[in-house]
């Protein structure tokens, strides 16, 4: 119900002293009950009809909170989202655990979206296809590679995802990305390899061994620690993977005899400390980095140039480190190793990942065919037989 509240000083004249009007001037207020509690409040109108609409309005409200709705909040714009929500959150969950992820590709995609207006001043909620189509073609116009442009491209993809789970927006837009995206394909060859390893310095000769023989990823290589390291376990001792891209990094592989000999080899000369980085270095992290390695790898490549050139022979095509990941994963999928096992060995959270470095042989497509036994394809070896007497009678 509505009611008056406070009423006109009439003068002699039979106007307000306050507002000069006849008649009462006061406001109107509401109350009423609800869940058992007394609501009253002002409208601060002197018009009964809108005090009447307030009131409605009012209950109104509070039936949606009472059932889980809630008023819409204002939708914030995507550079607002990513500098008070996303950004702290990527920063923090990965800046120290896989410091390359969040300064090689969060830091550098969000940069990309914000850079680029139309997108980032727009709110979450108006963000459409077209939108994203816009910022992918501004990206081609800056000549950037396709891998380049897809990578921001799946920064924003996870933004926006992240953006409907927090309830910051209703819902997110599709992402396409570009085709013609070039994979790593480089594979190095044994002779390849033996020509690398025996040009490098020390450093990256071990670094690369390593690689080749485990798989790891570079930056996964570089943090690991001594107390990762277990002698025992295995033939020859295994190597705990603690931190990396996904939670499906951490993993436990064992070592080759020639990753033995080079991490065992460190061990000892370091004193054989119980913890601490593997690969120490006076870097900010503590340990070395890819910047570390870049000029005595790029200098290797040189060497190995210049005494192709001597021999007059054809020099090496250089690769980068993570080249010898890809070449350790092609390897172990050539010698038949099923698509999940290889993805526990490389760490891939899909096993979908992993299957494109496993590629059956015919050999190996007719042995899977054959331990069928011919019993599940509803033929057993008495009826073959009985199958084939058959056959002579008719002919005979």
């Amino acid at each position: 119900m509505i009611y008056k509240r406070g009423k006109c000083k009439l003068g002699s004249d039979g106007r307000c002293k306050k507002c000069g009007k006849r008649g009462a001037c006061g406001l109107y207020w509401y109350k009423f009950m609800w869940q058992g509690k007394l609501v009253r409040e002002s409208t601060k109108q002197g018009n009964d009809k809108v005090a009447r609409q307030m009131e409605s309005a009012h209950r109104t409200s509070l039936a949606k909170g009472e059932v889980g709705l809630r008023e819409r909040r204002p939708s914030p714009t995507l550079a607002e989202f990513i500098e008070n929500r996303f950004e702290p959150w990527a920063k923090a969950t990965f800046e120290k655990s896989s410091p390359k992820t969040w300064f090689d590709w969060y830091r550098v995609g969000l940069r990309a979206v914000g850079s680029y207006k139309p997108l980032a001043q727009s709110k979450l909620n108006e963000i459409t296809s077209e939108t994203l189509a816009g910022f992918a073609a501004h990206r081609q116009k800056e000549k950037l590679q396709v891998s380049t442009i897809n990578s921001s491209l799946r920064v924003l993809r996870r933004v926006l995802r992240l953006a409907v789970e927090w309830g910051a927006a209703e819902s997110s837009p599709g992402i396409k990305l570009l085709p013609g995206e070039h994979h790593r394909e480089r594979v190095v060859t044994l002779q390849e390899e033996a020509k690398y390893l025996s040009a490098a310095p020390e450093l990256v000769a071990s670094v690369a061994a390593v690689l080749c023989d485990t798989g790891l990823r570079p930056e996964e290589c570089f943090r690991l620690r001594w107390e990762s390291i277990t002698w025992a376990n295995g033939r020859q001792g295994t190597l705990l993977v603690t931190h990396g891209k996904t939670a499906a990094a951490r993993r436990v592989l064992p070592m080759t005899p020639r990753v033995r000999g080079i991490v065992e080899t460190r061990w000892e000369k370091a004193g054989k400390p119980i913890e601490g980085w593997v690969w120490a270095a006076p870097t900010r992290s503590g340990h070395i980095e890819s910047s570390t390695l870049k000029k005595q790898h790029a200098k290797t490549f040189e060497t190995l140039r210049q005494e192709a050139a001597k021999n007059e022979q054809k020099a090496i095509r250089p690769f980068v480190l993570y080249t010898l990941r890809h070449t350790f994963l092609t390897r172990l999928g050539e010698s038949g190793c099923d698509a999940w096992t290889l993805a526990r060995i490389a760490g891939h959270s899909n096993v979908s990942m992993s299957s494109r470095y496993v590629h059956p042989s015919e050999d190996a497509v007719l042995s899977a065919m054959a331990k069928l036994g011919g019993h599940k394809t509803g033929h057993s070896t008495n009826q073959t037989k009985s199958n084939v007497v058959a056959q002579k009678q008719l002919t005979q």
